[in-house]
């Protein structure tokens, strides 16, 4: 099969193409186009390299990942957790070191996705992803922060301009996007009227030609993959992390379902084709991918015109793109944060009803986010609170109750709930040694045991009543408890 037949059949949507929807796409993914940028030239700067570099990733990236990915509408390019990760390589050791890890982390992802690490966005509580997304609500609006500062004053109408008429026009028409409509007004209206007011230009120059692949300039050693291994790694997490997250998002907001899977293996290949196309990598972006899908975009197309375009914009129409204000793009990027941010989640009559555990969750994973502009990082950190809770939570389910048989000969303790390495902690001391007669029986009936650790605490429990010369019976083993205690127990060392 010929590579624009693979492309046609990949692009295709699951619904039929119309007039309506091919103009929705086109028309989402220009504005998207001109939103990735100014963003794609910040990133290349946090990363240390040259503007292009960071354009050329958002082309390829969106371009390849439209083909192979498994979210569609969900628009990939370069990003600035990626940018975070990458930029010691290329401030230390030079730039062909940054492609080496954009290549090796891709290789990565495809070996994670292979091995099913998107199954693990089963674990990740409702309350983590709330608070990811008013996390990433806040870090765009962040963004936009010093695109206010020590700017000329026209520069505050124009953003306010930009954002009313993004409130008012689709009161007029929806026929086309109010966000381009609002770049192309203030752009004609700075140009015509002489406003001197920072522009996209004003963020670096823009590519003159497409990329041209080659192979990274580094030393194909096995100390230069010692180095970039660690780099390849953390790349390939926190772009799974953000992608899957926020296909999770996507798959909430359209009510569809995609396949995680494949777009954890497409999120490798992209890097890899980026790397290879001089590219710093990316991932997912949550802003970008608003825009496309709050202008009602819904497929592949979206996403592949977005790339598409991006290079159209700055090779073809690069004098003209480089005169769009500044304040256009930001007034985009705040009607984006503020519709992202989830404010029923902080209504006071939401925060009454909701537990105070997952409250807790929602605004750790918010604090952490917006403190290391990471948002992985405030994902783990809101799991693992999340986890902690509910192990406190589950730790008090796990009942104890005694009953004496009349001649006095025995006593049968019937443990219930869940046994595991919080709860069986307690266990121990929920028995009366001294005062209990020579034989015991402990009924597991109504229990199970998940782990080692509950092991321990019933060998320790014999072991207590063997050292006054008593017996233990346990029963009412279920066919999993009883392997597991079968096989460990005698085995702890320390149990005893």
């Amino acid at each position: 099969m010929s590579l624009p037949a693979v492309l046609a059949r990949r692009l295709k949507p699951a619904t039929p193409i119309t007039a309506k929807l091919l103009r929705t796409e086109v028309l989402a993914g220009l504005v998207v186009a001109l939103a990735l940028i100014p963003e794609a030239i910040s990133f290349s700067i946090i990363a240390g390299v040259d503007p292009s570099v960071g354009l050329f990733a958002s082309f390829t990236m969106a371009v390849t990942i439209a083909v192979v990915g498994g979210r569609p509408a969900m628009i990939s390019a370069a990003t600035g957790a990626i940018a975070l990760v990458v930029a010691p390589l290329s401030r230390e050791h030079g730039f062909g070191y940054l492609i080496g890890a954009v290549i090796l982390g891709g290789l990565f992802q495809i070996v994670l996705g292979a091995l099913g690490v998107a199954r693990l966005m089963r674990f990740v509580p409702r309350s983590v992803m709330v608070g990811f997304v008013n996390a990433l609500a806040i870090l765009i609006f962040m963004a936009q922060v010093p695109e206010l500062r020590d700017v000329p004053w026209p520069v505050y109408p124009l953003v306010i301009g930009g954002l009313a008429l993004m409130v008012l026009f689709p009161k007029v028409t929806k026929a086309v996007p109010a966000p381009l409509v609002s770049i192309a007004i203030l752009t004609a209206l700075t140009i015509g009227a002489g406003i001197a007011v920072p522009t996209v230009g004003d963020k670096g120059a823009l590519p003159s030609s497409l990329p041209t692949p080659g192979l990274p300039d580094v030393p194909f050693t096995l100390d230069t993959l010692t180095l970039l291994a660690p780099y390849a790694l953390a790349f390939a997490l926190v772009g799974l992390m953000e992608s899957l997250m926020t296909a999770k998002l996507v798959d909430d907001i359209t009510d569809t379902r995609s396949g995680k899977t494949r777009e954890s293996i497409g999120q490798g290949v992209a890097n890899i084709v980026t790397g290879f196309f001089g590219g710093m990598g990316g991932c997912a972006m949550i802003g970008q991918t608003m825009i496309n899908v709050k202008n009602g975009a819904r497929t592949r197309i979206s996403t592949f015109l977005a790339g598409a375009f991006l290079m159209i914009l700055c090779i073809v129409f690069g004098p003209i793109v480089s005169d769009i204000p500044m304040a256009a793009l930001v007034a985009v990027m705040v009607l984006v944060s503020v519709g992202t941010f989830d404010w029923h989640s902080v209504a006071p009559a939401t925060l009454r009803r909701m537990p105070i555990g997952e409250t807790t969750v929602m605004v750790v994973t918010v604090a952490v986010v917006v403190a290391t502009h990471n948002l992985a990082i405030g994902v783990i950190a809101g799991s693992l609170t999340a986890m902690v809770i509910f192990a406190r939570r589950v730790a008090h389910l796990a009942e104890v109750s005694a009953v004496t048989d009349p001649d006095g000969g025995q006593v049968v303790y019937a443990v219930t709930g869940e046994l595991f390495f919080a709860s069986s902690n307690d266990l121990v001391h929920r028995f009366d040694y001294a005062g209990d007669p020579g034989h015991i029986v402990i009924d597991l009936t109504d229990a199970h045991i998940w782990d080692a650790s509950s092991v321990a605490a019933l060998d320790a429990v014999t072991a207590k009543y063997g050292a006054r010369g008593k017996t233990v019976e346990i029963i009412g083993l279920n066919e999993g408890s009883a392997r597991m205690h079968g096989t460990l127990s005698g085995e702890l060392a320390g149990s005893q």
